[in-house]
C-alpha cells in the first residue's frame, strides 16, 4: 500500500490556502531572527522562547483584564521590544566581541532560563484563550479556512510591510541597514552603532511578539510551545537568506504550504519531515538560501 494519499481538489486547495496563512505567520516570527543576524551576525537561540513569553504576555491580559488578543498586540510588541532591549544590554554587548561558542551558548542558556522561569511559574500546564473575538471558521474560493489564522495572516503582511517600509525609506532604519553592511563605516558616517545594534533587537523581538499575540488567539500556550515555532523560524531563515526580510517573507509561505501539503500527501505525523527535508536540500544546493548573498 503506498503511503502517498491522493486528496480531492477541495483539500488540496484548503491545504494550500492554510499554509499560505501560517506560512505568514512563520515569516513574522523568522524575520525577527534574520533582522538580528543581518545586523551582528548572531543567532538569537532564545527565539523560541522570546515567542512563548509573547504568548504569555496575550494570555495573561486575556485571563487577567479579559483583554482580546487584538487588543494586546501592542502589549506584547512592547513587553519584547524591552525585553530585547534588556538582552542586547545585559548579554550580547558583552559577548559581541568573544568566540561563537560564547556567543551561541549565551542565548541558548538565555532560552533554557526562560523556558525553565516559565515552567516554574506558570507550570507545564496548556492554556487556551477560550473565547477571542475573532474565531470559527470562513470560505474562501469554497473552500473553510480559520477566521483567526485570516486575520494573522493580514497583520503579519501589515507588520512586514511597515517592517520593509521603515528599513529601506527611514533615516533610522537606512542606519540600521548601514550597520549591518560595515558597522565601523557606518560608525565613520556618524552613525551611533550601540544604538543601532540596541534598536535591532528591539525591533527583532517586537516582530515575535505581534506574531505571538495573534498565534495566542487559536494555539495552546505553555512553556515549550516556542521550540517547534523556533527550529521552523530557522528553516525559514535558511531558506530565504540569513539577514533578508523579503527571503523571510517568501520562505515563511513556502514553508507553510509545504508543511501542510505533507500532511495531507503523507500523513499528518510526517508533515515536519517534509520542511526539514526542504531544509537539508537548501543547505546542501544553496547554503546562502533563496535571496541571501553570501
Amino acid at each position: 500500500m503506498s503511503m502517498f494519499h491522493i486528496p480531492s481538489s477541495e483539500m488540496l486547495i484548503q491545504g494550500i490556502l492554510s499554509g499560505i496563512l501560517m506560512g505568514c505567520l512563520y515569516a513574522l516570527i523568522a524575520a525577527g531572527l534574520s533582522l538580528i543576524f543581518g545586523l551582528m551576525e548572531i543567532v538569537n537561540f532564545a527565539h523560541g522562547e522570546f515567542l512563548m513569553l509573547g504568548m504569555y504576555t496575550t494570555f495573561w491580559m486575556y485571563a487577567l483584564f479579559h483583554l482580546d488578543p487584538l487588543l494586546s498586540v501592542p502589549i506584547s510588541a512592547a513587553a519584547l521590544f524591552l525585553l530585547g532591549w534588556l538582552t542586547y544590554k545585559s548579554i550580547i554587548r558583552r559577548i559581541l566581541g568573544g568566540p561563537m561558542l560564547a556567543q551561541i551558548f549565551a542565548t541558548f542558556g538565555l532560552g533554557i532560563f526562560l523556558r525553565a522561569a516559565a515552567q516554574f511559574l506558570w507550570t507545564p500546564d496548556f492554556r487556551q484563550i477560550s473565547d477571542p473575538w475573532v474565531q470559527g471558521p470562513v470560505r474562501i474560493l469554497g473552500v473553510s479556512v480559520g477566521k483567526p489564522q485570516l486575520v494573522a495572516s493580514v497583520a503579519c503582511l501589515l507588520a512586514f510591510g511597515f517592517l520593509y517600509w521603515f528599513i529601506t525609506k527611514t533615516e533610522t532604519g537606512m542606519a540600521l541597514e548601514a550597520t549591518a553592511q560595515d558597522r565601523q563605516a557606518a560608525a565613520l558616517m556618524g552613525i551611533n552603532t550601540e544604538r543601532m545594534l540596541t534598536l535591532g533587537w528591539g525591533i527583532g523581538s517586537a516582530c515575535v511578539g505581534v506574531a505571538a499575540a495573534f498565534l495566542a488567539s487559536f494555539f495552546y500556550v505553555f512553556p515549550y510551545v516556542g521550540s517547534l515555532f523556533a527550529l521552523i523560524a530557522f528553516v525559514t531563515v535558511a531558506l530565504g537568506g540569513f539577514g533578508s526580510i523579503p527571503g523571510s517573507l517568501v520562505a515563511g509561505v513556502i514553508i507553510g504550504v509545504i508543511e501542510v501539503l505533507g500532511g495531507i500527501l503523507i500523513a499528518p505525523a510526517f508533515k515536519y519531515v517534509a520542511v526539514f527535508g526542504l531544509y537539508l536540500v537548501v543547505v546542501l544546493v544553496r547554503p546562502q538560501g533563496l535571496f541571501g548573498k553570501f
